[in-house]
């Protein structure tokens, strides 16, 4: 008799877990219908590439920011094909002020090997799209739902957030335990019809109403069934990543110019911060830009001046920029690498990753005078 009981009462859960998930889906679409996103740029002419470059513009990028950058990109990479083609430069470049510079990274990479091991096509099954550099486990999924009509489940911090809030999922996402909760939630939920459409009103419903800070409740399509909206308390969910000092660092960046007027700039390593973009020379704040100039391009300099300092966060560390600008005394008798480093024209710089606040840098070396060692400080906002 206890082995019936138990049976049927696990009956009526998985059909209580089927109402619950066919009038979540009903409500959700039936709103996305109405005011949901339906005319932006890679929802026009979809394909797997198209869906692919806008899932990784935009991770932890807003969808206004991305516009733009995603028009431009496929304009000069219409297909795989194209891309995988480029030069690391040219991509980085079209990159340059999106942050997080690895995602582009990745995203050549990967297009390159679309081209050599896949033949140029988006393989259509979800664990070898995973092995490709950059693409998760929700990007996966979002291709192949938006693309392909395939049934998956995706799982961007929107959809974190709206998940968390309906149904009570205390703790912060980052956390394994409260990401498999949501994974399985997200799974449970995802009807087999319209699957593309739901996806999309999941973010669309995170990015517009169920959004961080002052979410519209009173207009959300999910509120009946909300249990953080039940509670008063919807910003209670989903928790915060535990706060921790950021670490400090410093450097020196040597502005080094030219009797024409051009800067040094050097191609980082392929790893790290700002990872294959080029930059001035960095040194120690402690170092000697003077000695810098003698040993590396036997020249010397005649006039120095410390600019403005200013501050640059990553997502792992906080950098104070001291930049220095030095006006060289005759031509550099030290030929450097061409391959890493080159000198440009801060007005015109050309086709070279730049990162945002470098590009800053070379701007106001056009724009005005330099400012003396000692002035405000200038925050430059959160990118990578």
């Amino acid at each position: 008799m206890a082995e019936l009981d138990t049976a049927q009462a696990a009956v009526e859960a998985a059909e209580q877990d089927a109402q619950t998930a066919g009038d979540f889906a009903r409500r959700l679409l039936a709103w996305f219908d109405v005011h949901g996103r339906h005319d932006l740029p890679w929802q026009r002419d979809v394909s797997p590439y198209r869906v692919w470059i806008s899932e990784i513009m935009l991770q932890q990028t807003q969808v206004a920011v991305v516009v733009p950058y995603f028009e431009r990109f496929v304009q000069r990479f219409p297909d795989l094909a194209a891309l995988a083609a480029a030069d690391q430069d040219e991509v980085l470049h079209l990159w340059s002020g999106l942050g997080y510079y690895a995602r582009a990274r990745n995203l050549h990479r990967a297009a390159q090997l679309l081209v050599a091991e896949h033949q140029g096509h988006f393989p259509a099954s979800i664990e070898r799209l995973q092995q490709l550099p950059g693409i998760g486990r929700s990007t996966a999924a979002a291709i192949l739902s938006f693309a392909q009509g395939q049934h998956h489940a995706i799982l961007d911090g929107n959809c974190k957030r709206v998940l968390a809030r309906c149904f009570a999922v205390s703790g912060w996402p980052g956390t394994s335990a409260v990401a498999a909760r949501l994974w399985s939630l997200a799974e449970a939920l995802t009807p087999v019809e319209r699957v593309g459409a739901f996806n999309q009103a999941m973010m669309d419903l995170g990015a517009t109403l169920c959004t961080r800070s002052a979410p519209g409740c009173s207009m959300c399509p999910l509120s009946a069934r909300c249990r953080a909206f039940a509670e008063g308390r919807p910003t209670a969910y989903p928790g915060r990543k535990p706060r921790k000092q950021l670490p400090q660092r410093a450097a020196l960046l040597l502005l080094v110019r030219d009797d024409e007027g051009r800067i040094l700039l050097e191609r980082r390593p392929p790893a790290g911060i700002w990872g294959g973009l080029w930059t001035p020379p960095e040194l120690a704040v402690d170092a000697s830009p003077r000695a810098w100039c003698r040993e590396r391009l036997g020249a010397r300099v005649r006039q120095l001046e410390m600019l403005a300092p200013r501050r640059h966060t990553f997502s792992h560390f906080q950098l104070a920029i001291q930049p220095a600008l030095l006006e060289l005394s005759g031509a550099p008798t030290r030929v450097a690498e061409a391959a890493t480093s080159t000198w440009v024209d801060p007005a015109s710089p050309g086709d070279l990753g730049l990162p945002a606040p470098i590009r800053q840098l070379l701007e106001e070396l056009v724009t005005r005078r330099p400012r003396l060692e000692g002035g405000a400080t200038p925050d430059i906002a959160r990118q990578e």
